[in-house]
């Protein structure tokens, strides 16, 4: 489009000689002097088109030269050109006015262009993908055009601005996926052409202004994934009639669905998942006639599903679960003919299976997990041929399981665990080919596993444990080929193990432990080239250990069996094993010095055999040997190899009932050990004069005569002299001087309340906007004309709370925050408390606000909090099982914050102040005003999530990285955790004054540690002298608070491990820690005494598909 055209050049000749004098038009007609002036014109004509861009090209060029891309994406924009119109992205309309801006996933990284008002005719303007920083300029509302803007998926920042709501032809207006804050424009109902409005994913808050109900023409609105997004649905949302799509998940938008949302006939998807909605769903959800998608899930709606969703003829997928629903799953559902996908798990329904669901043809996943649903499952369920997924475990469902369910082609993963099924497992399973997962554990069935089932070659799971199985294992087991599962214990199958088994080439893991197997173990089982986990303890096997096995295996338990002969040094080929557990065999000979090549090996248990010969010095030189070497109850003789220095890491030892000589001397040397049993040997000498060894009951060494201990060493019956009981008597003097300090203070901020409250008065003016999560019967005079100072019980980190009794005779606990300007810590108790439901977690009721009060609402708890406990006039009067419960429940808590919840919570404020105490003592983690969630990129490791620094915590808990600012991570909770762990073990507040040299509570323990100083000193005075089993718990207690407090917070543990580590400690049933955990913790422990070695079986209360008795990464 550079020159004119030529008509138009030779109409405007012929105009100028026309105009011209005859004399002068007859001498440019002059052949030379014609051509000579023709060609100035056509130079003059070409050099202007060249040297003057028009100002649509000067603008964008403007906009290009701010730009920092170094890319050539805009190398066509040259001035050179008279007009932008064959630009890259640029396209104008006939009459060469820039018309539509498209530039789609380039990399441009620079700001929004602020100058394109010459552009009068700019009607799309798509930049999406396109790296853009900085603000929307608010000269965006004078490209009075547009029609379509398209920004998404950049880093722009800053608010939207409101002049943007002056667009009255914007038709499509999409800003999802940045960083933009602030709040919706409350204009944005003047955008009367708009049809398609994505906000999604962006750090908008505020509430969805009621103006919204203006865009009548709207079809498309999703703002999801803006976690400060609150408030309740608009009423006013039922005036956009023409909306096909709803997207508010990941929002903090709260309260129940307005029931003017059946007004939405057209509507086909409502989307509004992980987020605070409360309520019943409204049956007016069954005006939606045109609805196809309703994804609730994850939020706290009540009530009963309403009937009226059975007359939703189009809906395709229905997922409410995760919510508080109540009653049985309406009959009527089975009308909703096109469902496709229905997932009510983790509710609280009640009833049976509809024997309509028979109808729902279409159905490819039936989810109803965790729920009291009682009654069989229903034989129409058949009729579900296309059905892939159907999950009903951890209910009440009792019966058969349908023969017919062979029907069920298209079936991939059948979960029926924990119910209480019986019965025999159906033979016509095997009829379903494409079966992957098959989990019916801990239900009553019995008969035997059906030959026709081990067919399915596809199947990769099949766990069949704690059920009444009897039976053989058919050699049809061998077809299975790509079984990578396998669990059978804890049945009563007997026979032998078929050879066939050996063909499972992609097998990992291997249960058949607590049967009644026999014979011996096959050879052929090294055929399993991936097996990680054998266990096969508790059976009848006969034989010896094979020769080979899998060089994958990493555990390896064979224990109490009928095992004989020799262990095969091809045992040191087992490179990967890090467990091996042959205890309570007939197993002889002597132990293989090849065990050395097992560089892995944590743990070994050859107990209860009839070795003998000596120790081979090769055990003391594996490395990873950490949790527990028993060598008991065998014929083992000579002396301690002094090779067994090396087990630094070595936590247990046991080597009990043996024929040992020589002295204990060289086991002072394993500065880790917290458990030693040396009983009936023929050691001799003196008991080596440590504190560890002074603490060991006399039943870990009796048997011994030649052992003694001497003169000058207290025997730990008398460690508890007069000094010591005069000293303990100090320190309790010492503690009630803190107490009384500890009222004052509680005292001067009574008066502190009382004076806030004279100074506001009871004038609280504004409006109240209330919302109740409970069925609660009060209203917000009664509460607030009892916030006084006599009502006073405590005080947090963001505000004071009142007991106040309603006139229904209600005691609840209110909340009022120190402040009603700052709403952070408001917005998150709200935030968090309203989207999570724990048992050791305190229940948010509802809260209330107004232009002076934000108030919470609470279950009233009437034993106080922890410090209380602690600290207060009863101090130090619960028991240690108290404490114990205590701890644990916290822990249990913070780990369900931070493993549980998506994305995680950190709370920020773990102390005993913030452990609220139930009418038994049961926890309950309070005071929310600090959490924060966890954004992140680490692809599911915690351990990497971290936050922006800000001082926040109490002084005392908080964590080394608060005051260095550096990132907070969950671990900041950890090691806060920890310090309450010393708290309940010392019976001391974090910073006692009393402590020596101005000391705080965790450098104070370290240093006593650190001189190897008796670990018993430090614990409660009101604890000590109990029984060797509660002191052995305190005291590896103590061990895993030193793993909380480590000042690196990559060193310190996840909860999830703290609350194994506490269960174990208890031999509470349990998926094992990585003991070497509680081993470093240990380490700091110069004297505790011993524990008992862990127990060999544990199953995790949960999933069967991850219970297993040691934790590892093959789940």
């Amino acid at each position: 489009m550079g020159f004119p055209p030529l008509q138009s050049q030779n109409k405007s000749a012929c105009f100028l000689l026309s105009a011209m004098p005859a004399s002068l038009r007859n001498l440019l007609l002059s052949p030379s002097i014609f051509t000579f002036t023709l060609l100035l014109s056509i130079n003059s004509l070409f050099f202007s088109c060249c040297f003057s861009i028009d100002d649509q090209g000067h603008a964008l060029l403007t906009w290009k030269n701010s730009l920092n891309s170094s890319t050539d994406v805009l190398k066509s924009w040259s001035s050179s050109d008279p007009s932008p119109c064959n630009w890259f992205g640029i396209h104008c309309n006939l009459n060469g006015e820039v018309d539509q801006i498209s530039l789609k996933s380039v990399d441009l990284q620079g700001p929004l262009p602020s100058n394109f008002q010459s552009l009068k005719y700019l009607n799309t303007l798509i930049l999406s993908s396109t790296n853009l920083t900085g603000t929307i300029p608010k000269e965006f509302g004078e490209y009075l055009e547009l029609g379509l803007i398209d920004l998404s998926d950049n880093s722009i920042s800053g608010e939207i601005p409101v002049e943007i709501c002056r667009l009255s032809k914007l038709k499509s207006f999409s800003l999802n996926t940045n960083f933009l804050e602030g709040e919706i424009p409350s204009d944005i109902g003047n955008l009367s052409s708009l049809t398609y409005l994505t906000l999604y994913d962006n750090q908008l808050s505020g509430e969805i202004p009621k103006s919204i109900g203006k865009l009548t023409k709207l079809e498309v609105f999703r703002a999801g994934g803006n976690q400060n997004l609150k408030g309740e649905l608009p009423w006013e949302i039922g005036n956009c009639t023409n909306l096909v799509m709803l997207g508010l998940a990941e929002t903090s938008i709260s309260g129940s669905l307005p029931l003017s949302i059946g007004k939405l006939k057209r509507i086909k998807t409502i989307a509004i998942y992980t987020s605070l909605l409360s309520g019943p769903i409204p049956d007016e959800i069954g005006n939606c006639s045109e609805l196809q998608n309703l994804y609730l899930y994850q939020n706290s709606i009540s009530g009963p599903i309403p009937r009226r969703i059975g007359v939703l003829s189009k809906l395709q997928s229905l997922l409410l679960w995760q919510n508080s629903l109540v009653g049985t799953i309406p009959y009527e559902l089975g009308s909703c003919r096109a469902l496709t996908v229905i997932d009510l798990s983790d509710n609280l329904l009640t009833g049976s299976i509809p024997r309509s669901f028979g109808d729902l043809l279409q159905l490819q996943e039936l989810q109803l997990s965790v729920n009291q649903l009682t009654g069989t499952i229903p034989s129409e369920i058949s009729n579900c041929t296309a059905l892939t997924h159907l999950e009903v475990d951890n209910n009440d469902i009792s019966g058969e399981i349908p023969a017919l369910i062979g029907n069920l082609k298209s079936l991939t993963l059948f979960f029926a665990w924990q119910n209480r099924l019986t019965g025999n497992i159906p033979e016509s399973l095997s009829e379903c080919q494409d079966l992957q997962a098959l989990d019916l554990s801990y239900n009553n069935l019995f008969g035997p596993i059906p030959k026709q089932v081990l067919g399915l070659q596809n199947l990769t799971k099949l766990l069949l444990l704690s059920n009444d199985l009897s039976g053989f294992i058919p050699p049809e087991i061998g077809n299975c080929t790509n079984l990578y599962r396998f669990r059978i214990n804890d049945n009563r199958l007997a026979g032998t193990i078929p050879s066939e088994m050996g063909n499972l080439k992609n097998l990992n893991f291997l249960d058949m432990s607590n049967n009644h197997f026999v014979g011996g173990i096959p050879p052929s089982i090294s055929g399993c080239k991936n097996l990680e986990f054998l266990d096969l303890h508790s059976n009848g096997f006969t034989g010896s250990v094979p020769e080979t096995l899998p060089e994958s295996l990493q555990f390896v338990d064979i224990s109490d069996n009928r095992l004989t002969g020799p262990l095969p040094p091809n045992v040191g080929s087992l490179t990967e094993l890090t467990k091996l557990v042959l205890r309570k065999n007939q197993l002889s000979g002597r132990i293989p010095s090849e065990l050395l090549s097992c560089s892995k090996l944590q743990l070994l248990d050859l107990g209860e055999n009839g070795f003998y010969g000596e120790i081979p010095k090769e055990l003391g030189q594996i490395p990873a040997l950490a949790i527990s070497l028993n060598l008991s109850c065998n014929q083992l003789s000579g002396e301690i190899p002094p090779e067994f220095a090396g087990l630094s890491k070595l936590g247990v030892l046991d080597i009990s009932h043996n024929k040992f000589t020589g002295d204990l001397n060289i086991l002072t040397a394993l500065q880790n050990l917290v458990s030693l049993n040396v009983s009936f040997n023929k050691f001799s000498g003196e008991l080596p004069n440590t504190p560890f060894f002074h603490n060991l009951p006399l039943s870990d060494l009796t048997g011994n005569q030649a052992l003694y201990i001497s003169n000058g060493v207290v025997t730990p019956a008398d460690s508890m002299g007069p000094n010591r009981r005069t000293k303990s008597e100090m320190k309790l003097a010492m503690s009630i001087l803190v107490s009384i300090s500890a009222v004052l203070v509680l005292l001067a901020i009574y008066m502190l309340v009382r004076s806030r409250w004279t100074n506001t008065g009871h004038v609280e003016d504004g409006i109240w906007e209330v919302t109740f999560y409970q069925k609660l019967e009060f209203s917000i005079d009664d509460i607030v004309q009892n916030l006084t100072s006599a009502n006073v019980i405590g005080t947090g980190s963001s505000g004071v709370v009142y007991k106040v009794e309603t006139p229904k005779g209600e005691t609840l606990a209110v909340k009022k925050m120190w402040s009603s300007e700052e709403s952070g810590a408001f917005n998150s108790e709200i935030r968090t408390l309203g989207s999570i439901r724990h048992r050791n977690i305190v229940r948010l009721l509802g809260w209330g606000s107004n232009r002076n009060l934000k108030l919470l609402f609470y279950d009233y708890l009437p034993n106080g909090s922890l410090s209380s406990l602690l600290h207060g006039a009863g101090k130090g009067a619960a028991e240690w099982e108290a404490r114990y419960d205590v701890v644990l429940g916290v822990a249990h808590a913070l780990a369900y914050l931070h493993h549980d919840c998506a994305p995680a919570i950190l709370h920020g404020d773990v102390k005993a102040m913030n452990v609220l105490l139930g009418p038994r003592n049961e926890p309950y983690l309070a005071d929310f005003g600090l959490a924060r969630t966890v954004n992140s990129n680490t692809n599911g490791d915690l351990s990497k999530m971290t936050q922006k620094p800000h001082l926040a915590g109490s002084y005392g808990y908080m964590a080394p990285e608060h005051a260095s600012m550096l990132r907070i991570t969950e671990k900041s909770d950890v090691y806060s955790f920890g310090v309450v762990l010393l708290e309940v073990l010392t019976g001391r507040h974090p910073l006692d004054p009393t402590l020596p040299g101005g000391s705080y509570l965790v450098q104070w323990v370290r240093d006593h540690l650190a001189y190897k100083r008796d670990p018993i000193d430090i614990l409660d005075p009101k604890l000590r002298g109990r029984a060797d089993p509660q002191m052995h718990e305190m005291l590896q207690t103590l061990a895993v608070s030193f793993l909380c407090i480590n000042n690196r917070a990559d060193d310190r543990p996840m909860m999830k491990d703290v609350v194994a580590m506490l269960k174990e400690i208890r031999h509470i049933d349990t998926v094992r820690p990585e003991t070497d955990l509680l081993k470093r913790g240990l380490s700091a422990l110069p004297s505790s005494p011993p524990t008992r070695t862990p127990t060999r079986k544990v199953v995790l209360q949960g999933s069967s598909n991850c219970s297993f008795a040691f934790s590892d990464d093959s789940i």
